[in-house]
């Protein structure tokens, strides 16, 4: 029985379930500590203890399905170095430093090219299905007969696959569980630990609470991979009543990864980088409504009068066949995919195929009438199969909320169709798909940007490393988060190896147990979690929204210090659970400061980073990152380019570089 059916059937409030241990300290010593079981998190032990690390895993969930990606995938991008591919590791790289301007992560696209297919068959190893077994769709056009992949996207060059992902997590767990790896499920991370206590300095674990007991843990460790999710909307739109089944991520996370690592005193990129918060939750649920994107792609559309509106390539030719949906606009070019947190730049001859780009003027001029429908009658049995049968029913949030509920209310693909959102259809090719429609108000924002990383995937901090598509700036998604992660495993393995245990500061510990459980002592407050949540939102949204001046960020720094400063001291937790949840709010606030200080930094606008600065209207072309960290409390940062991983003292080729930091 679950505490919902408790309370309907009894019509009380259950005691606490748990017994409570406040304080109760829980000390753990390992080599390599991760932190976050996501899809990341779990090829990063995999990969640790198959280096022969001793490893723990603090993950705020159940690991079997926590995270982004614990719902599961359908699409796997990067594998180039798959039999069929005609894309290689460089041109990966490459075209999405060229899309970008450079405002990516070279080094982590280059990984996913030159290892994304090992870690797709490592997988595969591991149970998940990612092959055409059962020729259930032999004969399509997306299936390679010989070695039964399935592809999406690009059916010429071939390096985007589709897979059969939805219990690609609880495969990895269980892997990374028979290997041996010590897992502490329900642990909210509040810290990292560094040599003396100081910042900026090599990190040695980090401490943490459990959120059902309340117990106080010490992670002692030799090296740390930290691969939380990204905190997305959280931080600008705050209101989970209405948000939390429409949303497309997660919305546990709160990047508590990257605030540990702030306060650690680590570096940071691209912070200031926010985007329209289109996986809001504020329209519908993705894919839940017609649409012809990423998923859907292929799928007909036809307006309210039966007629047909056709695909076109990038450059607004329009497209008469199934075959040509698929194949790039441009000779010579290749496309590259979508969802791959490369959405804020794109060149044209890399972009997917869309709708008609003349669309709203069409409508608007009554060429074409709404609503429109995304009609799967038209596809071949075996087309519309693929699409609603293994792409729906694998792609993340969409299996229980979208494919299982339309089908157990009677939906049937060959006979129905799906509504287009009733909305200003210039937005068809990509919000109707992923939100619904643009209810989204315009200050809510997602966050990006994350630690500045080298060819090892080390931070700035000795003994940390990052992986995923949330500590990793512009770094990918699900199939890059669990390559990112196996690779990040493995060189934290090494440096353990080679690493010296050292004893925390005890200062520093008793510090933060003092900071975390003020919540429940007797000093604490009147304020909840919940509420101040709300406040974090509406801070960040009104002074560090859509558009910003150094005077609006600097009266959002004060706002967030005086929040923290007042209903921050008046925070209380009636339990475990809302210690935990305490703890992020906090984290979040102060994430919210570090988003700022990133903006403060960057004294122009920067068309693709989504920046734009009021009182520096002017383009910044300079290709500068700006990484920024903390130096005894105090925010520093300096000019990096954006290819300093081919610069000195990085070799100038990327295979060279991955030659000698592989540890291959």
């Amino acid at each position: 029985m679950n505490w919902h059916e408790y309370v309907n059937e009894t019509g009380r409030v259950p005691l606490w379930p748990y017994e409570i241990k406040y304080a109760n300290e829980i000390v753990v010593e390992t080599d390599v500590l991760v932190i976050g079981g996501g899809v990341a998190g779990c090829r990063a032990a995999i990969a640790a203890r198959r280096k022969g690390a001793t490893v723990a895993v603090a993950d705020r969930g159940f690991s079997k399905r926590s995270g982004d990606g614990g719902a599961g995938v359908d699409h796997w991008h990067g594998a180039v170095m798959n039999p069929c591919s005609k894309v290689t590791p460089e041109m990966y790289s490459e075209a999405a430093m060229e899309t970008t301007d450079g405002f990516t992560n070279g080094i982590a696209r280059y990984i996913v090219g030159k290892e994304g297919w090992d870690t797709l068959l490592e997988a595969e190893e591991m149970g998940v299905q990612i092959r055409d077994e059962d020729d259930e769709f032999k004969g399509s056009i997306f299936r390679d007969d010989e070695t039964k992949l399935l592809f999406a996207y690009d059916l010429e060059h071939k390096h985007c696959l589709r897979i059969y992902g939805y219990d690609i997590k609880p495969c990895v767990d269980k892997e990374m569980r028979a290997l041996g790896t010590q897992v502490y499920d329900r642990v909210c991370v509040t810290a990292l630990l560094t040599e003396g206590g100081r910042q900026g300095a090599r990190v040695i674990g980090a401490t943490g609470v459990n959120d059902r007991t309340g117990e106080f843990y010490i992670l002692k460790a030799k090296a740390v991979v930290v691969c939380p999710g990204r905190v997305k909307n959280r931080l600008w739109g705050f209101a989970p009543e209405l948000t939390t089944s429409q949303a497309m991520g997660d919305l546990n996370n709160t990047s508590m990864g990257m605030t540990i690592g702030w306060r650690a005193g680590a570096e940071f990129i691209m912070m200031e980088m926010t985007g329209a918060s289109r996986l809001s939750g504020m329209g519908y649920a993705p894919y839940s409504t017609g649409n012809n994107n990423n998923t859907y792609q292929g799928a007909p559309t036809i307006d309210k009068d039966g007629k047909a509106v056709k695909y076109a390539y990038s450059d607004g030719r329009l497209i008469d066949d199934e075959e040509g949906i698929f194949r790039p606009s441009e000779e010579g070019s290749f496309i590259i995919g979508h969802g791959i947190a490369l959405d804020h730049g794109y060149m044209d001859k890399y972009k997917i195929t869309l709708t008609d780009h003349d669309m709203w003027k069409k409508i608007l001029e009554g060429e074409y009438n709404m609503p429109l429908y995304t009609d799967m009658t038209q596809l071949s049995e075996t087309s519309r199969r693929l699409l609603f049968g293994l792409m729906l029913a694998h792609e993340g949030k969409c299996r229980v909320p979208i494919y299982e509920t339309l089908t157990a209310w009677g939906f049937d693909p060959s006979k129905d169709m799906l509504q287009y959102p009733i909305t200003d259809y210039s937005v068809i090719p990509t919000d109707t798909a992923w939100m619904g429609a643009s209810h989204t108000p315009p200050n809510w924002r997602s966050g990006s940007g994350g630690y500045l990383v080298d060819w090892r995937l080390m931070t700035s901090l000795p003994g940390l490393f990052a992986a995923g598509s949330g500590p990793l700036p512009s770094a990918g998604c699900h199939g890059e988060a669990h390559t990112t992660g196996r690779y990040a495993g493995r060189q934290a393995a090494v440096y353990a190896a080679g690493a010296e245990a050292s004893a925390p500061d005890a200062a520093q510990i008793e510090k933060e147990k003092a900071r975390i459980y003020a919540a429940v002592g007797e000093n604490s407050g009147d304020v909840g979690w919940k509420e101040f949540d709300y406040a974090i939102a509406r801070i960040m949204q009104d002074y560090c929204g859509a558009y910003k001046t150094e005077h609006t960020l600097d009266l959002g720094i004060r706002r967030m210090r005086d929040l923290l400063d007042t209903e921050g001291e008046r925070l209380y937790a009636s339990n475990p659970h809302e210690l935990a949840r305490v703890a992020e709010s906090l984290s979040l606030a102060e994430l919210g400061i570090a988003y700022m200080q990133a903006a403060k930094a960057r004294k122009a606008s920067v068309r693709v980073l989504g920046f734009f600065r009021n009182d520096y209207p002017e383009q910044d072309e300079s290709g500068n990152l700006l990484p920024i960290h903390l130096e005894n409390d105090v925010p520093v940062s300096r000019d990096l380019p954006v290819d300093y991983h081919l610069r000195p003292p990085y070799a100038p080729t990327l295979a060279e570089n991955y030659a000698q930091h592989s540890q291959l």
